[in-house]
């Protein structure tokens, strides 16, 4: 694998303005990711529906190889599933996962493989999961694969965005938008090609369009090396340099990290359940046909991942305009404001479904938009922000591993969403999502509690103060 490490000539430059006032690896790795995440949420966007309509009806569900194993360790915990409640939890697992695999993912990069080994080990086991998708008896493998290979790739390519910028560049939290700027149109993209090609010609097609998609960012990712950052403790000879030990202040940063992870998790419950409940929910109490023809359900994701573009754009248009006339609030109070906003997101799905409960009838499309405008102006600024936060304050010997314990408040939440979801056929419509209206607001209250708290630790002023102190101190 030697071939594949950063080469001693690379262009990679930490001063380099080529891509939108960024260094061109920025580019390179948000087209990798755009990739990535369109096999990802093609899948995604089918999982809940093949589950749920398909692979675990009584008459399919004995085809897949494991099966029986699983299931009944899940239901000796909940007691029995119904199909749906199955199909639920299990696409929740699986949403949830995907987000706790990046801790190990980490560790292997920092501290044995590097990152770009490991970014690349990981996009080839995606992609071979994606294909085993398309076969009923091999659901289970597919599965594990895909959720190893996301714990390879997705810490370390964030952490790689973040290696692009010195300490204390201003510039990393807009990089941060920018790169989930591809995964937007990645979402937009995934639900019209996989979620037609699965509900109209075929589940396996939409699968199989997700791997394809998967294959084209590992040549993008193997092509933009050259302008990603050198992976750190590996020298010219590609061996091991012994890193410094963390000070007591970074260990404390760390365990703060941690600390705020449960709070963070509150803060996403209703943009994860929308790609989760939302679907099923709207599969079953939205009216979809227009214009005589059959809407895909699926095409539900694209429309909120279009809007989701526009409100990320908004967003960083604006804090570039408010950072000249004014002081511009540090990462944790714009989370607290956009989790705020976002819980109205929720609470007009409960509007919606007191309609359902009420007339008994279906609502139309008009509420995807109403959900999807108000929870995605506030989510631009939670989980980029949150993302450029922990990039910041990671200590350099560990940022793989950091980033992967950010990821765990997205294995919380979309477990958490996973469990909700199993509500629907038990809770009034209306009181399902004015739960999930409740929970992201409490998130946002309790983020401006910890920033009150804790948040001068976590500033870069104190940090740079640090740093200066250590440099000046005797060895």
């Amino acid at each position: 694998m030697s071939s594949i490490a950063p080469t001693a000539d690379q262009p990679f430059s930490r001063d380099d303005t080529a891509f939108l006032g960024h260094p061109l690896g920025l580019a390179w790795l948000s087209a990798c990711e755009l990739w990535e995440r369109f096999s990802y949420y093609g899948m995604q966007v089918l999982l809940g529906l093949y589950l749920t309509k398909y692979l675990f009806l009584p008459a399919n569900i004995g085809h897949v190889v494991g099966i029986d194993v699983v299931r009944h360790a899940i239901e000796a915990v909940t007691g029995p599933r119904t199909p749906l409640q199955l199909g639920a939890l299990i696409a929740g697992l699986y949403s949830g996962l995907v987000y706790l695999t990046p801790l190990f993912g980490g560790l292997l990069a920092d501290r044995l493989l590097g990152r770009t080994r490991t970014v690349v080990i990981g996009a080839v086991l995606m992609a071979f999961g994606h294909f085993l998708m398309a076969f009923e008896a091999s659901f289970l493998l597919a599965i594990l694969c895909l959720l190893l290979g996301v714990g390879c790739f997705k810490g370390n390519i964030a952490a790689q965005v973040g290696a692009l910028y010195r300490p204390g560049d201003k510039r990393n939290a807009t990089a941060f938008q920018i790169f989930l700027m591809a995964v937007q149109i990645a979402v937009i993209g995934a639900p019209l090609i996989c979620g037609t090609l699965g509900e109209k010609v075929g589940f396996d097609w939409g699968f199989g369009a997700a791997g394809v998609g998967m294959v084209i960012g590992l040549f993008t990712y193997l092509a933009g090396r050259g302008w990603l950052p050198p992976d750190p403790g590996l020298s010219k000879g590609h061996d091991t340099v012994e890193q410094p030990p963390l000070t007591r202040a970074e260990k404390g940063r760390v365990w703060l990290l941690v600390g705020l992870l449960p709070i963070l998790m509150l803060t996403l419950v209703g943009n994860q359940q929308f790609n989760l409940g939302f679907t099923l929910w709207s599969d079953k109490h939205m009216d979809l046909m227009m214009f005589g023809w059959q809407v895909p359900v699926t095409w539900l994701q694209g429309v909120d991942a279009f809007v989701s573009s526009a409100t990320m754009l908004l967003s960083i248009g604006f804090w570039s305009w408010y950072s000249k006339r004014r002081d511009e609030p540090d990462e944790l109070v714009k989370i607290a404001i956009g989790s705020l906003i976002a819980a109205g997101g929720p609470a007009l799905m409960a509007i919606a479904g007191q309609i359902v409960d009420t007339t008994h009838g279906k609502v139309g499309p008009i509420w995807t938009l109403a959900y999807t405008i108000v929870n995605d102006i506030g989510f631009a600024n939670v989980l980029a922000v949150g993302l450029a936060l922990y990039s910041r304050v990671a200590p350099k010997q560990i940022v793989g591993l950091v980033i992967g314990v950010y990821y765990l408040h997205l294995f919380a939440a979309n477990s958490l969403v996973g469990w909700l979801a199993g509500f629907m056929d038990s809770m009034p419509n209306r009181d399902f999502w004015a739960l999930h209206a409740i929970l992201v607001a409490v998130g946002g209250v309790l983020v401006l509690g910890a920033r009150s708290m804790f948040g001068t630790l976590l500033s870069p002023a104190a940090m740079q103060a640090e740093a200066k102190r250590a440099a000046a101190s005797p060895l």
